[in-house]
């Protein structure tokens, strides 16, 4: 059976980032990635220095490739389905395949997961509706936008954040209800707000042209922004016994050191929430160096 220093579960930007780091540091890695990347779906990247707009494929594929560099790094196609710590304080982990693999050290970089309140959002989702202005906000400016959430203190809050970059917005609750404050705020800005359900989005290849209701209104919007809720797509901090907290976040100190020894958490998985390719790939560093340094000190 296989044996690493470090199994890294995930392909996205913090995974990559620490397999990248414990190569050069000399680690023998085993970088697990399934392609199921949450920024597959959309066209371009964005806020990552020196590669703004760059597509994700190609994004991938030349951190991949600087991969190949070094010897000591395996990326495997697969998908991990249990991970268990042995008596020995290895850890054992199974994929799909039927396969098994040993390891000193665990990175949980899997990401998440977006979930819509509308099945049809994700059509749009990537081409036309977006959940990250930062990411996306300066390719729709200026331009007629829907704000699509159903949690009012969603609502307020992307709306703010949007209304910089355009104040042509509308928003669109699908039935639920917004409080007086929030109308009145809404109103002074010349934001509309429609509550009644979303009966179907309009458009063609996921480029969103106007939003029908159950009223029977059919709203004009070229894009917009939406809130979805995210899960993680795997239970691999409780298979571990990581401890939560009350908000279901990883706990974990500074560098990615969880509460279970040997098992280490970077990116989106922690916090269940999305994060910028930058930030989840420093992550990934910081728990490349948590790790290695613990390997150093055990060894030596």
């Amino acid at each position: 059976m296989n044996k690493y220093d470090c199994i890294v579960i995930g392909g996205g930007p913090a995974g990559l980032s620490a397999a990248l780091t414990l190569g050069r540091a000399r680690r023998k890695v085993a970088l697990f990635d399934n392609e199921t990347n949450r920024n597959r779906v959309t066209q371009a990247s964005h806020g990552f220095l020196t590669r703004d707009g760059i597509t994700p494929l190609k994004f991938k594929s030349i951190a991949m490739k600087e991969l190949e560099a070094y010897p000591t790094i395996s990326v495997l196609h697969q998908t991990v389905i249990a991970i268990k710590k042995e008596e020995t304080n290895l850890f054992l982990v199974q994929t799909a395949n039927n396969e098994s693999y040993l390891s000193e050290k665990i990175l949980l970089a899997s990401g998440i997961q977006e979930e819509f309140f509308l099945a049809q959002i994700r059509q749009y989702y990537g081409k036309s509706l977006f959940s990250c202005p930062y990411c996306d906000g300066w390719e729709l400016k200026e331009k007629p936008l829907a704000i699509l959430a159903e949690n009012e203190e969603h609502i307020q809050h992307m709306t703010k954040l949007v209304y910089n970059w355009s104040q042509d917005l509308m928003v669109f609750t699908n039935g639920n209800p917004l409080s007086n404050e929030i109308h009145h705020e809404f109103e002074r800005r010349k934001i509309k707000i429609y509550t009644a359900p979303i009966k179907k989005l309009h458009g063609e290849h996921g480029n969103l042209q106007s939003i029908e209701l159950t009223t029977g209104e059919n709203i004009a919007r070229s894009g917009g922004f939406v809130v979805p809720s995210f899960t993680r797509p795997n239970k691999f901090a409780e298979q571990l016994h990581c401890q939560l907290d009350e908000n279901q976040c990883i706990m974990a100190d500074g560098a990615g050191q969880t509460t279970v020894s040997g098992v280490y958490i970077a990116g989106e998985t922690k916090k269940v929430a999305p994060s910028s390719l930058m930030i989840a790939a420093a992550e990934g560093f910081k728990a490349a160096v948590s790790i290695n340094m613990d390997l150093i000190v055990e060894r030596f």
